[in-house]
């Protein structure tokens, strides 16, 4: 079956579904926000047969969307001003030589919390939307890579294909599984507590992981 249709099928489920806590995407600016994707983070990074596809946590927040209709979130689905998405570009274009575009990029979590673009959504939830739309996602695609964007969103992941948790982020970094076809690896978030966590005692350390993590892919491929 063609990805096309098995992806907007999960985009209309998530359309159509309520989660009680939770505000939809459509409910900002009168829809200007609602797309054809389980997030508008794909509208730029819509690759559907990319070998590296992107999982970030969640898109937004309501304090977030309620700040002011925002045209190039609006037209590009994130906001490239953003350190974490300057961190991110750099990133994929340093080991693997990618923009943005290049790869399949969505949130783990598709609907919007309530609160700042930092409040926490319960592990119960995320497991739940891991289970329903991430790992479906990446059934779809079946990229040779999916690079889980803080240990958040790794462990949500995990626990929804059985695993257990790999407690921190550096065991979490040393822990990839496998989902069908697809490595997954879990990686420092690209924001900037993220990476100044992870470079602590070593400033290359982040470049380090992403180098490794690309071997291990590499490595794979040639078995």
């Amino acid at each position: 079956m063609n990805k096309h249709p098995r992806l907007l099928a999960l985009a209309t489920l998530r359309q159509v579904t309520r989660w009680p806590g939770y505000t939809s995407i459509a409910d900002y600016h009168d829809g200007a926000y609602e797309c054809d994707f389980v997030s508008p983070y794909t509208k730029t990074a819509d690759n559907v047969d990319a070998e590296v596809m992107v999982l970030l946590q969640d898109w937004s927040s309501d304090d977030e969307l309620r700040r002011g209709f925002d045209e190039s979130t609006w037209r590009l689905g994130y906001t490239p001003a953003q350190p974490t998405s300057r961190t991110l570009e750099l990133l994929l274009n340093t080991p693997f030589g990618l923009s943005l575009s290049d790869t399949y990029g969505t949130n783990l979590f598709p609907f919007v919390k309530s609160g700042g673009i930092s409040s926490r959504i319960p592990e119960r939830d995320l497991i739940r939307a891991a289970r329903e739309f991430a790992l479906p996602q990446i059934e779809i695609v079946s990229p040779r890579l999916v690079i889980c964007l803080g240990l958040v969103t790794f462990e949500a992941l995990r626990s929804a294909y059985g695993l257990a948790h790999a407690g921190k982020m550096e065991p979490a970094i040393n822990s990839p599984f496998t989902v069908g076809n697809s490595r997954v690896w879990c990686q420092a978030h690209t924001g900037a507590l993220g990476q100044m966590n992870r470079k602590k005692g070593s400033v290359d350390r982040v470049l380090k992981d992403w180098m490794r993590m690309k071997e291990d892919v590499n490595s794979a491929i040639a078995k």
